[in-house]
Order: structure tokens, then sequence, then C-alpha cells
């Protein structure tokens, strides 16, 4: 799902090409994202989500779908951070 809704963004408002996410070795330096890219996307993450990404240039060495698991455990972490609150 949040694999999905990364691409989907990364092809509707970077103009990524889709075909690149059918590699699954695809990095995320080969999205050809300058850092305010990288970090626009990210923002779209925070957004949806509720919390903020710490470093986001953690991710240019890592895969897309090793930045896309990085990022779940983020949300995961939240999630339960916000509902032990409740």
């Amino acid at each position: 799902m949040l694999f999905d809704q990364i691409k989907n963004y990364l092809v509707d408002t970077a103009g990524v090409d889709p075909k690149k996410f059918e590699n699954l070795e695809l990095k995320v330096a080969d999205l050809e994202l300058d850092s305010l890219g990288l970090i626009e996307m990210l923002f779209e993450v925070e957004d949806k989500y509720g919390f903020q990404i710490p470093d986001p240039m953690i991710f240019l060495p890592m895969s897309f779908a090793e930045m896309v698991a990085a990022i779940n455990v983020m949300v995961q972490a939240h999630a339960k951070t916000q509902a032990a609150k409740s």
C-alpha cells in the first residue's frame, strides 16, 4: 500500500517513468530526484501519516523497496506512539 502511494506520487508529480518500478533493484538515486524532490515526496508521507522523518538523506543509498520498508517501520512506530497516548 505505502509502496503504491509513494510510487504513484513519484509518477504523477515528479514525472518518474512507471517502468522504473518494475526493477526490483531500483535505487532511490535512480529515480533522478534532486534533494528537493526527495524531500517533497517525503513531505507527502509525513502529511498523510502525521509525523516527521528525521533525516531524509538516509534514503539516498537505499533501494526503493528498502526506503519504503524503512518508512513503513516509521509509520507503524508513529501509529503505536499515537495509540499509546490515547
